[in-house]
């Protein structure tokens, strides 16, 4: 009997992606072709100076500098680095940094219409998305539009040769659940299943290189490679159990944003794993255990395995259990609020998983 592929949509690939070292000093060429001549550049405040610098090197292009990127894009900041976008007659902006500034650039440009040229420090993989998640009162909120995807993102392995170990392992498995959820998301797609297979493979054999010789360029090179894969899997299909347990822990408990991915991962993965066959290929990348195997990873490479160790108290579980499940969403594995409470109890012990 023939089998055939079943139906499925794929949109094409955006934005631009410029990749390789020194690509850097291509910003402002980027920005020329993107239509625009005066860039706001965006940084956290530790990234200050390394904004400046950007700036420094733009030189006419740059209409100066915002260096108050935060975690979870809060409204209010969003709000003044608007008046400064204003203040300063850009006509653009270039985040340069991790997921914090990415995320403030892309609600400055879809608020005013303007190009967003992103350049990731990190591996957290936002930087493909169409995905906006903002914070306001205690609360994250997540939408998609076409207007929130960067136009172009420029990857330098340069920018990446500092990053401290630690944080580089936690954003490798924030990129990593990107990649796991897009391969069970309901309109997957071939691609974003290849994509996403590719990636998790780079990371579990890029990441212990990394651990042991943090300044190999070979290995960052890789992992820059797979968060690329990872976020554009992500930015072609729907968010499931995952990042919603995510965007919960981290929006409404204030909990670091790539910390909660990192350690959610085995678990919600896990939970799924013993659901659907569509996770198959991770349990062939990691030991024949999805979930124990991530978790393995995620030890060896020394990132945080407890969501206690963030700060979280055991109380706040009903309460996240709670608001996970306001809003519906797709999931390959039905569940009920003891069962996400059971999990993000595993998840808070930092117990192995078993599937």
């Amino acid at each position: 009997m023939t089998q055939y592929l079943p139906t499925f949509t794929f949109p094409g690939i955006t934005p631009r992606v410029v990749f390789g070292p020194g690509t850097l000093a291509q910003t402002g060429e980027e920005v020329a072709r993107l239509g625009a001549s005066r860039a706001l550049v965006l940084t956290t405040p530790p990234q200050a100076e390394d904004g400046a610098a950007l700036a420094a090197r733009l030189g006419d292009v740059a209409a100066g500098t915002f260096s108050e990127a935060a975690m979870h894009t809060p409204v209010d900041v969003t709000a003044r680095a608007l008046a400064a976008f204003d203040a300063a007659g850009a006509d653009c902006v270039v985040s340069l940094g991790g997921g914090s500034t990415v995320g403030l650039g892309k609600a400055i440009a879809t608020r005013r219409g303007i190009p967003h040229v992103a350049v990731p420090t990190t591996y957290a993989g936002s930087e493909m998305t169409d995905i906006l998640g903002e914070t306001e009162n205690g609360e994250k909120t997540t939408r998609r539009d076409p207007s929130i995807r960067p136009q172009t993102v420029i990857y330098d392995v340069e920018l990446t040769l500092g990053l401290p170990v630690e944080m580089s392992v936690k954003s490798a498995l924030n990129a990593a659940a990107h990649a796991v959820e897009a391969l069970y998301a309901p309109d997957a797609n071939p691609i974003t299943s290849l994509m996403s297979v590719e990636a998790l493979k780079v990371i579990r054999d890029a990441l212990p290189v990394l651990v042991d010789a943090p300044r190999d360029v070979d290995a960052r090179a890789r992992l820059q490679y797979g968060a690329w894969l990872c976020s554009t899997a992500l930015g072609y299909v729907a968010m499931s159990l995952h990042h919603k347990l995510a965007h919960v822990i981290g929006g409404s408990f204030d909990m670091p944003h790539a910390d909660t991915h990192a350690i959610l991962l085995p678990h919600t993965a896990g939970f799924n794993a013993a659901g659907t066959d569509l996770l198959q290929p991770v349990a062939d990348l990691f030991g024949g255990s999805v979930g124990g195997g991530l978790w393995d990873l995620a030890k060896r490479s020394g990132a945080p395995l407890r969501l206690a160790d963030l700060g979280l108290s055991e109380a706040d579980l009903d309460r996240a259990a709670q608001i996970a499940l306001k809003n519906k969403y797709q999931n390959p594995r039905s569940f009920d609020e003891g069962d996400i409470r059971n999990l993000l109890q595993a998840a808070w012990e930092g117990t192995r998983p078993a599937t």
